[in-house]
């Protein structure tokens, strides 16, 4: 039974290092309709948390080789990153 549920249960890897783990994700996900003035204070909150992260450069790679479309991953909106794969 331990090759089962090892073989169903995704690695979480370097996501069980991450600081948001224990933050409320309403900080790295833009809920329906949210003004940008709110936007803005709320990402600033994220990436904060994102800041000091022991895993920040793997969350970042992630998120831009999954072309991750929402949220603040390792420190980046999903507009930093769309800009980051431009250049």
């Amino acid at each position: 039974m331990t090759l089962l549920t090892e073989r169903v249960r995704p690695r979480l890897g370097w996501q069980q290092h991450a600081n948001c783990r224990t933050s409320d994700e309403y900080f790295f996900f833009a809920p329906d309709g949210e003004p940008p003035s709110i936007r803005r204070r709320r990402e600033v909150v994220a990436k904060r948390i994102c800041a000091n992260c022991p895993v920040l450069a793997e969350c970042r790679t992630h998120a831009i080789l999954r072309g991750e479309p929402h949220g603040v991953w390792g420190g980046l909106s999903e507009h930093e990153r769309l800009q980051h794969l431009k250049h």
